[in-house]
């Protein structure tokens, strides 16, 4: 097998450009299955003026016509909807009107929280999506509680999985919701100027759907199957509207901050008092871009980052929570493998390794960034960010940069080229002649078929440094084939070991990985179980430096059942082979002898994991594991609780035990990161939060206590308290007090 796997690898090094060519023609060619007719709602023109009220009693609204009829979503995808549903739409000169009614067993209606964005999870909602181009990538997505809360998000790479959903986006819009007996209705008022799309265009596509807690339904205006996303836009009906719209007249905003902080550092026995200023600027690019610029930009975590215990030998990836990167995001930062080789990560920006080689904060002095459509087939982005030297601590000012051009082709698939580029334009005694700059290029397919059933993407990327531009490649295939009963995916990924992107994120280099897994889904007939699966996962990773030995082997079969009531169980065994090429701690605890480097390890365990429903009032999730953990053995435990004072008080409970046993003198650790949080949501527009971290892997104890008012749409005054402790010794580490105020001016 070694053998094997060794001509294998080393034939896919000769021919990997030959196979990447033709492969990508072939799945370029394939025929794209049509979906069936789409259902269509004709959007009436009203001048009068409506009270947003939530009450819909204007006589407007007989006029309008409906989305009715709703499909089920969960527990099936055959049957009509039980509480029926109706979302009726019109616009006029400036605004998209929505009257939506929603009939329910009766008042008992579940909401977790009055704060914006919220989780349909765990709230009774009815959410609209406009894909306001047309071309099947990207939408806008609008969705009101029961409670009148309202919650806005971007939609991209089709909707079709998870990451291509995103509630960190804001514009201004307005709600209001009124609840009766057997019933919520609610009145939506979007201001053209809002969103984006084509000046006088008369088609949108269209979709909405509604979670429904008193009965555990889920259901959808246009039929979508069960394996699929409600937020999928190949699903997406079509609004024709009776008149061509008006150009958007998005305005120029001017979005000023300012920021009191009080900080002490007790490591350097350092205190600060600054008062800061900056802000951003958001100017309209015709009907499809926008422009941002940042000053003085303050990216200070007014909500701080979750801990998390890493057993691993690499690094892992945070999530992007800064306004200025959201909007349009996945036109930069969705090239690569998101598990393998990013050239593009935003979190790089505004951290930097000094001349030690440690990480630290790192200011930037300000930033453009022009992104969005130029029409139904073209996106662009560019974005350039200059950050600010730190003589002290060796940091240079570079400046980092990115272009992006994606073109739709092949129907609903996706061409992008790019370049990535950061370089100090200053001599520093301290900066390396190869780390004056580094650039990468590439090219990026993603194939999408029009029925969902066939995804796909097929890269080659390439880094260039001084003196550095031989090989420095990174490439991928990737096909998933998937449908209600069957999914099955292939991936293959090569990453040069001289392949190097500043700006992105990249755990490891010159490797092959292959890949596949399969998964068969059943919906049997009973009472209690909705539906079950089982998967199978099987993943090899080569590293070309060892000749292409076999340096990782991953393999599990996980079973699944979900239940009616939208509790979870799930089985899964997992068995794992890692070479250390280099000396490596296990538990990363830094205070025992390291496991040999040049050695093979066969581990694996068992673990079970249930998930109660989410909107109960009281609900938890809980993982158990036990298993061989290279030369010992590992057991952990996982899991959060949450318990809720419905809608305004939310306790919560998140942790994370590992006990790790190795024979002497390797180390043992018991790993512990447990992290409590309160949320109040006093109402719509004061909130109170506090999150309590404690990790012993990295010997921190954090506070991060947040008051935030929003006292006008999108404005918001923050008082914000944070507190670090060495939890060895159980020493203050670091302490600060802030009060930053933001505000939205239209102009």
């Amino acid at each position: 097998m070694e053998e094997y796997s060794l001509k294998y690898a080393r034939f896919y090094k000769l021919n990997r450009l030959k196979f990447f060519l033709a492969f990508f023609l072939v799945l370029s060619l394939m025929v794209v299955n049509a979906q069936n007719t789409k259902q269509s709602l004709l959007v009436k023109k009203v001048e009068e003026k409506i009270i947003l009220d939530g009450k819909l009693s204007e006589d407007i609204w007989l006029k309008a016509n409906s989305a009715e009829n709703f499909w089920q979503l969960f527990p099936t995808d055959s049957l009509k909807s039980i509480n029926k549903t109706s979302v009726k739409i019109l616009f006029n000169d400036t605004h998209l009107l929505i009257g939506i009614e929603a009939l329910a067993v009766d008042e008992n209606f579940i909401v977790s929280s009055l704060k914006r964005d919220f989780s349909a999870l765990t709230n009774d909602n009815v959410t609209v999506l406009f894909d306001t181009f047309r071309d099947g990538q990207n939408a806008f997505l609008f969705g009101v509680s029961a409670f009148g809360v309202q919650r806005e998000g971007l939609i991209s790479e089709r909707g079709s999985d998870i990451n291509g959903f995103s509630l960190t986006w804001d514009t201004k819009w307005q709600s209001e919701s009124v609840r009766e007996k057997d019933k919520f209705t609610i009145e939506m008022a979007i201001p053209f100027s809002s969103i984006k799309y084509p000046e006088g265009s008369q088609k949108w596509g269209f979709q909405t759907y509604r979670f429904d807690l008193q009965t555990n339904e889920r259901s959808i205006w246009t039929k979508v199957p069960q394996n699929q996303f409600p937020i999928n836009i190949g699903y997406y009906g079509e609004l024709f509207f009776e008149e061509p719209l008006p150009s958007s007249n998005t305005p120029l905003y001017i979005i000023p901050y300012t920021n009191g902080l009080v900080s002490k550092d007790f490591s350097e026995t350092t205190s600060q008092r600054k008062l800061l200023f900056g802000g951003d600027m958001k100017i309209p690019v015709g009907n499809g871009l926008n422009l941002d610029i940042t000053l003085n930009p303050d990216f200070s975590n007014v909500e701080v980052d979750n801990i998390i215990t890493n057993l691993t030998r690499f690094e892992i990836s945070l999530p992007e929570k800064r306004q200025f990167f959201i909007d349009n995001r996945d036109l930069f930062g969705n090239f690569g493998s998101r598990r393998d080789a990013i050239p593009f990560f935003s979190r790089r920006i505004g951290i930097a390794k000094g001349s030690s080689g440690t990480s630290s904060r790192n200011n930037i002095l300000g930033g453009i960034r022009l992104s969005g459509k130029l029409n139904q087939n073209w996106r662009i982005g560019v974005l350039n960010i200059q950050n600010q030297e730190d003589i002290s601590k060796g940091i240079a000012s570079n400046n980092n940069s990115m272009l992006a051009v994606q073109r739709k082709v092949f129907g609903q698939s996706q061409i992008g080229l790019f370049i990535v580029n950061r370089q100090t334009f200053k001599d520093y005694s301290f900066i390396k002649e190869e780390d004056r700059y580094n650039r990468v290029v590439g090219i990026d397919y993603n194939l999408n078929s029009a029925n969902n059933k066939w995804i796909g993407k097929f890269y080659t990327h390439k880094s260039f440094q001084p003196n550095d531009t031989k090989g420095n490649l990174s490439s991928q295939a990737n096909l998933i084939y998937n449908t209600r009963v069957w999914r099955f995916r292939s991936d293959w990924v090569y990453v040069d070991d001289n392949f190097n992107s500043d700006l992105g994120f990249i755990p490891r280099t010159g490797i092959f990985k292959s890949g596949t897994s399969a998964s068969r889904n059943f919906y049997p007939n009973s009472k209690k179980i909705n539906s079950h699966s089982f998967s199978l996962l099987n993943f090899m990773w080569f590293q070309k430096n060892l000749d292409y030995k076999k340096t990782d082997h991953f393999f599990s079969f996980e079973y699944e059942l979900e239940f009616k009531k939208q509790s979870q169980l799930g089985i899964e065994f997992k068995k794992q082979f890692v070479y250390l090429s280099s000396p490596f701690d296990p538990s990363r605890s830094g205070n025992g002898e390291p496991l040999p480097g040049q050695t093979g390890y066969d581990f694996g365990n068992w673990s079970i994991s249930y998930q109660s429903p989410l909107a109960n009032t009281f609900n938890f999730t809980s993982t158990f594991s036990y298993g061989t953990f290279f030369n010992g053995t590992r057991l952990s435990y996982q899991g959060t609780t949450q318990f809720r004072f419905q809608p305004k008080v939310i306790l919560s409970l998140l942790w994370d035990y590992n006990k790790i046993t190795l024979p002497n003198p390797y180390p043992t650790a018991n790993l512990l990161l447990i992290s409590p949080k309160i949320q109040v949501t006093l109402n719509r527009n004061l909130f109170w939060s506090t999150l309590i971290q404690y990790s012993n892997q990295v010997d921190d104890f954090g506070i991060n206590s947040r008051l935030q008012w929003r006292f006008a749409p999108l404005s918001d005054l923050y008082l914000v308290y944070n507190d670090s402790y060495d939890t060895e010794q159980f020493s203050p580490v670091f302490r600060s007090i802030n009060l930053k105020l933001t505000y939205w001016i239209n102009l």
